[in-house]
């Protein structure tokens, strides 16, 4: 019997990811299977794997290459182990474009104002 022990708790946020997943091929979805996984099961997670993106307040991008093609998958941390899946694009460029980060961060605007109506 194979158990893992689970560090955090992957949880989607509406249907933001599933859009962005379900486009993909067979071998990135697999792929993005592993990663989201490996971010459950992990301690420790690697900077190459995820990153917190600068100048924002708590937004991270999970890194995620199949072959020659690279995803970011954009999330954040609710209330420490609880990790909240945004949303997700193929990267085709250096550097993570700037609507991309600016839709991230509406989404994760989203959901705090959400979960701040819930609490009420």
């Amino acid at each position: 019997m194979n158990i893992h022990r689970k560090y955090r708790k992957v949880v989607f946020y509406k249907n933001y990811f599933e859009d962005f997943f379900t486009k993909q091929q067979l071998q990135v979805k697999h792929k993005i299977i592993w990663t989201l996984q490996f971010l459950e099961e992990v301690d420790r997670i690697p900077i190459a794997i995820l990153k917190h993106l600068a100048g924002t307040k708590g937004l991270y991008e999970l890194r995620v290459k199949q072959g020659s093609d690279i995803y970011r998958i954009f999330c954040f941390f609710d209330k420490g182990q609880l990790v909240i899946i945004l949303n997700g694009f193929q990267k085709k460029t250096q550097k993570t474009p700037s609507n991309e980060i600016a839709l991230a961060l509406k989404i994760k605007k989203e959901y705090e104002y959400e979960k701040h109506q819930n609490t009420q």
